[in-house]
């Protein structure tokens, strides 16, 4: 989740060493010297370690998610319509990937919303339902039809060189209040108890 936050910007500055050995290499006008070099392995390192802005900023990323719900009156089942989520992430470096990353986050987020919980034997301290036959978790059916994610086109200088935040929780901690708030608005029943199963809603 802060990978990129954590070591992007030595990487860049790494690569950005890298890089201007390989140029210093080509340019050289020796023809012997030149091919002596042809082959050699460049390396670089490089280290970034943050400053007295940590304590200055917030270095986090933020997010919202919106949803709708429709909550099946007679059998207490809720299914998620529609989902977005709203991403203030930094730089984003992969938006392809990044994307794919919220998107896996949010529905992992209606699985904890409406259907993921772990039974314990209170005798034994077992957990009962510890296989994926009996702990239920979200599968392709019930992922929106439709869902989308949105990243604010934002650049914060305080929080890396790279400008890149965490972005990978925070796509997961949205869901579940947006549904509990969803499914009050179309029921009434304020539920704060997760999951949000059928017998609560009845």
């Amino acid at each position: 989740s802060m990978t990129m936050a954590s070591v992007g910007s030595a990487v860049q500055a790494a690569c950005r060493k890298a890089r201007d050995d390989a140029l210093a290499r080509a340019g050289s006008n020796d023809l012997e010297e030149a091919m002596e070099r042809l082959g050699q392995v460049i390396e670089a390192t490089a280290d970034v370690a943050p400053g007295d802005e940590t304590k200055r900023f917030s270095m986090h990323a933020f997010g919202a998610v919106f949803v709708e719900v429709a909550v099946d009156p007679d059998l207490g089942e809720t299914r998620v319509r529609r989902m977005v989520g709203a991403y203030g992430a930094g730089r984003v470096v992969n938006p392809k990937i990044a994307r794919s990353q919220c998107i896996g986050g949010m529905i992992g987020g209606i699985g904890m919303a409406l259907m993921e919980h772990s039974v314990v034997d209170p005798r034994n301290g077992r957990v009962t339902n510890a296989n994926l036959a009996e702990y239920a978790v979200p599968v392709h059916a019930d992922a929106p039809p439709v869902m989308d994610v949105i990243f604010v086109d934002e650049h914060d200088p305080h929080v890396n060189p790279l400008g890149v935040k965490g972005l990978g929780e925070i796509a997961l901690v949205g869901v579940a209040p947006a549904i509990a708030n969803a499914i009050f608005h179309a029921t009434g029943k304020r539920i704060r108890e997760l999951p949000i199963t059928p017998d609560k809603l009845l």
